[in-house]
């Protein structure tokens, strides 16, 4: 199974690793790409501060980040899985997986990212700042920019198994699976149930949805389980004490669409 994870905004600063090999990362077929887009990014923030910052969505207090950008060529390297923060991966804690679990996350979860693609979670790359909604000067949006090679690199990676997509919208636009991978894929949509007066009301929740993702791919790697296609998933979540709803799409040729409810956040 190929699960597909957005990045963090937040990430980890520092790394004893080398500098980063672009052909190195998982997917080596996005490594002229990579190199595009970090050409393009290190000469922007190596220029103009305030244009850098304006391109890149950057506050005030945020004005760092562009001098960090400015020297991602020779910055120092640690796995994605440390660099990656915020509430999705303390919930998922990578560190703390067992060893067998931990191989397989280094399998089959991948990281999309602005600047790199995709990358897996053992992956060595330098902390950076530049989201899936930066329009680049020569480049472009970043989101068209990597639908062709994410087109070409995606398909092999997913092989025949199941794809658990829990990407967010804005990352989602890089790549979305197409025909008999489509109908092997499965979003996930999280709801808090509420009972209110004897009436249940349902929302889509923002942070906590983040949280509960990370459980949820933590029990399933910790777990063991190899699901053979969607159903199958949707079934093995049951099994791990989660409320699934939902199902196969009205027409093939797209993907799953469940629902995780929950009362507790």
């Amino acid at each position: 199974m190929l699960v597909l994870l957005p990045p963090s905004e937040g990430k980890a600063t520092g790394g004893t690793g080398g500098p980063v090999d672009t052909g190195a990362l998982s997917l080596p077929g996005l490594a002229a790409a990579r190199e595009a887009v970090l050409d393009e990014l290190v000469e922007l923030c190596a220029g103009d501060e305030e244009k850098a910052a304006e391109v890149l969505g950057l506050s005030h207090g945020l004005r760092g980040e562009v001098a960090k950008n400015a020297g991602l060529r020779t910055a120092g390297t640690r796995p994605a899985a440390e660099v990656y923060t915020g509430v999705l991966y303390d919930a998922l804690g990578p560190a703390t997986l067992p060893p067998p679990a931990r191989r397989a996350a280094e399998r089959s979860l991948l990281v999309f990212s602005g600047l790199w693609g995709a990358v897996g979670v053992g992956d060595a790359i330098p902390s950076y700042r530049c989201s899936m909604g930066v329009k680049l000067p020569g480049l472009g949006a970043l989101g068209a920019f990597w639908r062709g090679p994410m087109a070409e690199a995606l398909p092999a990676a997913a092989g025949d198994g199941p794809v658990l997509d829990l990407r967010s919208a804005a990352y989602a636009t890089a790549w979305k699976p197409k025909g008999e991978l489509a109908e092997r894929t499965a979003t996930v949509r999280v709801l808090q149930s509420k009972t209110v007066g004897g009436v249940e009301k349902r929302s889509v929740v923002s942070h906590f949805n983040k949280a509960t993702k990370g459980r949820l791919v933590r029990d399933l790697l910790t777990s063991g389980v190899e699901p053979g296609g969607p159903a199958e998933l949707a079934e093995a979540l049951r099994d791990l004490g989660y409320v699934v709803e939902g199902g196969a799409p009205a027409k093939g040729g797209r993907p799953w669409a469940l629902d995780v409810v929950v009362t507790e956040l």
